[in-house]
């Protein structure tokens, strides 16, 4: 049985190795194999219900697998008949709710989970921790005291205190307001780093993802789409659903016209194709806003202006071609079109990535 691998220059420290979970018989995660290296960052990203919480549980050793096996270390800690009890897996585990002790000040419940350490070493570890987060000076403050940040960042410290080889987090930033979810994941993730621990991170935001990972599983109905970089699903996704699911697009309908070149509403695109996509052949193509840009001077392809979204540095316009095709474009802030106003595009492609008509298979550059 084989993992897909991120490289690195470490070990693997967690191996998922073609591993089915389930509950009362009914499978719900399917043979999904994956390797994280040691000191690396991984993210279980889906939408609801596709079998990440499930699968980090597994990894915990709440739910046991019901084929292939999970190493750490090179330890098997699950197989068929065979689960190691969570506390032997040297696992930390920060929650969707923080799950704070409310009697306990911050340092109560950073040292919570080393309290049969010595005094001298336990309170070493809390001030460590808490200067790690930002918090030092909070050690008598109660948990109705904090922000929501705050409790997160003590609720990171609790997890981290017994210096666990690898730390789960389930969704700890569902709760948060959007604007901030994407910022706490950065500085997690500074936090991570500064400790040298191996993360798994679930979540179904992609920006929280890419701010936080350095390798990202994209589920889909319990089964692996792709385990990869954030650039590589955002430009090479694997399948239709990561395409759909990671970033924003457009699927276009095409037809290669030759080897090298496939033939769509904004004209002739050009990149490396799979040979088996032979002249005629009808695709779909992926358009990502940033594979177009509006230009007045020199662009030669005609649209209206649908719609548009202003995001601060930048304009989200959706666009409508002369066919009445939409695509989307986005563009620097002090290009300001007004809708129904027309506008000219240029094409901005780095590379291709194209799927057989109403297929799920791409072939891409």
């Amino acid at each position: 049985m084989s993992a897909t691998t991120i490289q690195a220059e470490h070990a693997a420290e967690l191996v998922l190795d073609d591993i089915d979970v389930g509950y009362s018989g009914q499978r719900v995660v399917h043979a999904i194999s994956l390797e994280l290296p040691s000191g690396q960052i991984g993210c279980l990203l889906g939408p609801s219900g596709c079998g990440k919480t499930t699968l980090l549980r597994a990894i915990a050793g709440f739910e046991g697998v019901m084929r292939g096996e999970i190493r750490m270390n090179d330890r098997v800690v699950s197989r068929p008949g065979y689960t190691l009890a969570p506390e032997k897996r040297h696992v930390g585990m920060v929650f969707q709710d923080f799950a704070l002790f409310p009697h306990l000040d911050v340092a109560g419940n950073i040292a919570f989970g080393i309290r049969r350490w010595g005094r001298a070493d336990r309170e070493r570890r809390v001030r460590e921790l808490l200067r790690l987060i930002g918090l030092s000076g909070y050690e008598n403050a109660y948990p109705h005291a904090l922000s929501g940040g705050q409790q997160q960042r003590i609720a990171l410290a609790r997890a981290l205190a017994p210096r666990p080889q690898i730390l789960l987090l389930d969704e700890p930033f569902s709760s948060m307001d959007v604007e901030l979810r994407t910022d706490l994941a950065r500085e997690v993730r500074a936090i991570l780093r500064a400790e040298g621990t191996t993360g798994v991170l679930v979540t179904h935001d992609q920006n929280e993802a890419f701010a936080f990972a350095d390798c990202i599983a994209v589920l889909n109905h319990g089964r692996l789409s792709q385990w990869d970089t954030a650039y590589h699903l955002y430009h090479q996704p694997a399948d239709r659903f990561v395409a759909d699911f990671v970033g924003k697009g457009t699927i276009l309908s095409g037809r290669v016209c030759r080897k090298d070149c496939v033939e769509t509403p904004l004209g002739e695109i050009h990149g490396p194709l799979s040979s088996r996509f032979t002249p005629g052949t009808p695709v779909d193509v992926l358009v990502r806003p940033d594979d177009i840009k509006l230009d007045q001077e020199e662009g030669s392809i005609p649209a209206t202006v649908k719609a548009k979204a202003f995001r601060g540095a930048d304009f989200l316009y959706t666009l409508t071609l002369a066919d009445g095709t939409e695509l989307l474009c986005v563009a620097p802030s002090h290009d300001d079109h007004a809708v129904t106003d027309r506008v000219r595009l240029r094409l901005n492609f780095s590379h291709l990535v194209v799927f057989p008509r109403g297929d799920s298979s791409p072939a891409r550059s």
